[in-house]
Parts: C-alpha cells; sequence; structure tokens
C-alpha cells in the first residue's frame, strides 16, 4: 500500500508486541491502543486510574502530535478499562486533554490489559 506511513515518537513508549505506533493512510491516522507506560523507562506508572489515565493521553498526544494532529482531530477513541468504577475517573482525565466537540466513543470493561494495566485506549484521527 504505497499511501500508508509508519508513525512513531520516542515520546510514546515503543510497541510491546508485532504492532506500530500508529498506521497514517491518507488523511485518517490509526493510533494502537496506549496502556500506561513510561516512554523514557517503559515501565507502568504508578498511582491509581487517574495517573494511569494521564499517562495513556500524554502518550496518544505525543504519537497524534507525531503524525502531524492532536487529539482535538479525534474522531473515535475506544476505552477499555478492567473496573467500569473507574468510567468517572477517566471521563475528567479525557476532558483535560480534548476539546468540545468530542469525538465519538465507546468505553468496555475488560477482564484484563497487558502488564496489568487498568486503562488503554486508542483512537482514529483525521488530519
Amino acid at each position: 500500500m504505497s499511501n500508508r506511513a509508519i508513525i512513531s515518537t520516542p515520546d510514546a513508549p515503543d510497541a510491546i508486541g508485532p504492532y506500530s505506533q500508529a498506521v497514517k493512510a491518507g488523511d485518517t491516522v490509526w493510533l494502537s491502543g496506549q496502556i500506561p507506560l513510561d516512554p523514557g523507562s517503559g515501565e507502568m506508572v504508578s498511582g491509581g486510574i487517574e495517573a494511569q489515565a494521564e499517562r495513556v493521553f500524554s502518550n496518544l498526544a505525543a504519537v497524534a502530535e507525531a503524525a502531524g494532529g492532536s487529539l482535538d482531530n479525534a474522531v473515535k477513541i475506544n476505552i477499555s478499562l478492567t473496573d467500569l468504577d473507574d468510567f468517572a475517573a477517566v471521563n475528567e482525565v479525557m476532558a483535560r486533554f480534548l476539546q468540545a466537540p468530542y469525538p465519538a466513543r465507546a468505553c468496555v470493561q475488560v477482564a484484563a490489559l497487558p502488564r496489568g494495566a487498568a486503562i488503554e485506549v486508542e483512537a482514529i484521527i483525521a488530519l
């Protein structure tokens, strides 16, 4: 596919599997799911759901910027939580990273996430 570009930045954690941080095709960028890994150390951040969500959205913002956009270009966000009781706290963090009008979104509870994370978020942005 000649119009496909791989997006990568040292300001977000390296992929922990066989995938890219993001892939751009035309004016659309698919950002892979981010868990709360510190980009420098590759380790999980300490703290509760707010600290984890802050790190996740910071990581996503870095990848969006590397693609030439920002999280305000998001058209769809998918959030996976290991505990839906964290829904309100994650909403508060998300609102600090995006401005209205907000993108479409799904939020689901899952049994487990990589490395014991409480949250994983992926996004699609339109440039």
